[in-house]
């Protein structure tokens, strides 16, 4: 047993992490997000949240600052740069996924801004990733699931559910960039646990339309976590057993009904978990549905079948959320509502659109056609979904049917494309991921400045100003 407290462990561990004594897949999988994390964010410069998020940076931080908002070339303060760009990170819902969920959108922004404004290299900025990262793939093992099951079936319908956890990867990313001692981290640790905001993403399940700061308020957790950082550093104390006391703790005031501590220390610091858990997602959609938009793009794509020959699609997938309201409503009152709306998702999928920003274009959410196609889809759990994901919670059993032309053409797979697997097609390879980044920002960057930030991200370690990256990200003056 240790004598020091979980955050303290933390705190070493954050601390301690050099990229000389990172393994490959780890200095990879750091780059392959902080990529994707970038072009996704500059997509999504257009979308409503990523609006409301600049103009809130403004108000925040200003724009003469020593940190950069993605796309627009203005610069804020460390604290308002973070805030826009994790809005941004999220606005089209196209950003990774690992546990407990999305895990960038909460930690990359906050690492981007104080490493820009510090001048961090791209070697510090991976150790810092790496760090924030399998933190935060720890809580997300450590405390319950929308996908835990028992007896094969869900396993609390009810429980407590988010992505609060995200806090301390954020502020251990953040503090290491800063440079903080251990003990500085530990005390910056135990203030953002008690900071965190309350885990809403039921409410957020069960009500619709959805609200559009969706499950967790990306901009507001990465200023809970600059904020525990920089107290850290200038001397406020925090809990330091604030993780250990499971009665008086975080662990009783989050809510959660599980909370194993040993997901988060065991091996902590020998043992990369995170890699072997991040996926990326190819379309700007829900991931839940993204082993059904697999498999309807290739059905449409093989037969050749135009939205006015089919006269129904049938999607069977997620047990655990083809029931939900914030994922079976049909009312699309916003450009947001398109993203989880299920049905919605394959009458765009059917349409043959490439997957990018203009799946979340006004003019392809409203489209007459995709609406009306929108109406001929229904949802069905998958027989062996809850058997399937008891075994690999990595899983997605998912089979889709698509009646046309008087007959009925299906396909069926396991895990969606953008997942490690045991399938080695399903994973996305990083020439795949820079294709994906290629076509998200076509039109939003120059072509040579397309290669320059692929090249430049590709090969973070030889960067020696960070800020030098990411100020590349201007979007293209508009016509």
């Amino acid at each position: 047993m240790s004598p020091h407290t979980i955050v303290e462990q933390l705190a070493h561990f954050a601390a301690g992490v050099d990229i000389a004594q990172l393994p490959e897949n780890v200095v990879q999988e750091c780059k392959r997000d902080i990529l994707d994390s970038l072009g996704v964010a500059l997509a999504g410069i257009d979308h409503a949240r990523s609006r409301i998020g600049i103009e809130m940076a403004r108000r925040i931080g200003g724009s003469a600052g020593t940190a950069t908002i993605i796309g627009t070339g203005e610069r804020s303060t460390v604290y308002g740069a973070a805030f826009a760009n994790s809005e941004m990170l999220n606005a089209l819902d196209a950003d990774s996924v690992l546990l407990p969920g999305h895990v960038s959108p909460y930690v990359l922004p906050g690492a981007f801004a104080t490493a820009e404004a510090l001048r961090r290299s791209g070697r510090d900025l991976i150790a810092a990733v790496a760090v924030s990262h399998e933190i935060s793939c720890r809580f997300g093992a450590a405390m319950p699931g929308y996908r835990d099951t028992k007896d094969g079936k869900l396993a609390n319908p009810a429980s407590v559910v988010g992505y609060s956890s995200t806090v301390f990867g954020a502020t251990a990313s953040a503090g290491k960039l800063k440079r903080l001692s251990a003990a500085q981290l530990a005390n910056a640790l135990g203030l953002a646990a008690a900071s965190a905001p309350v885990n809403a993403q039921r409410a957020w399940f069960m009500h619709a339309p959805t609200a559009t700061i969706k499950y967790q308020l990306a901009g507001g957790m990465t200023s809970v976590a600059l904020t525990a950082a920089d107290m850290g550093e200038l001397g406020h104390r925090g809990d330091l057993r604030i993780l250990d006391d499971e009665v008086n703790g975080w662990a009783s005031f989050i809510g959660t009904d599980r909370w194993l501590p040993t997901a988060i220390t065991d091996g902590l610091g020998q043992d990369w978990r995170f890699p072997a858990f991040q996926m990326f997602k190819p379309y700007p959609h829900c991931r839940v549905m993204h082993a059904p938009l697999d498999l309807l793009i290739d059905i449409v794509s093989t037969h050749d079948l135009k939205p006015d020959e089919i006269e129904s699609i049938t999607s069977f997938g997620e047990g655990w959320a083809y029931v939900l309201p914030c994922f079976t409503s049909r009312e699309i009152l916003q450009v947001h509502d398109a993203q989880f709306c299920f049905a919605h998702g394959l009458a765009v999928a059917a349409h043959r659109i490439p997957p990018g920003p203009r799946w979340q274009d006004p003019a392809v959410v409203f489209d007459p056609s995709v609406l009306a196609l929108m109406n001929r889809v229904s949802l069905q759990t998958h027989p062996g979904y809850f058997q399937s994901v008891s075994t690999d919670i990595s899983s997605r059993p998912s089979r889709v049917e698509v009646r046309a032309r008087g007959q009925v053409f299906a396909g069926e797979k396991m895990f969606p494309k953008g997942t490690p697997s045991a399938d080695p097609s399903t994973y996305m390879t990083t020439e795949e991921l820079v294709a994906k980044f290629r076509s998200f920002v076509d039109g939003l960057l120059p072509a040579a400045a397309i290669d320059r930030a692929v090249d430049s991200v590709l090969n973070l370690e030889q960067v020696k100003d960070f800020g030098t990256v990411i100020r590349q990200f201007v979007r293209s003056p508009q016509p």
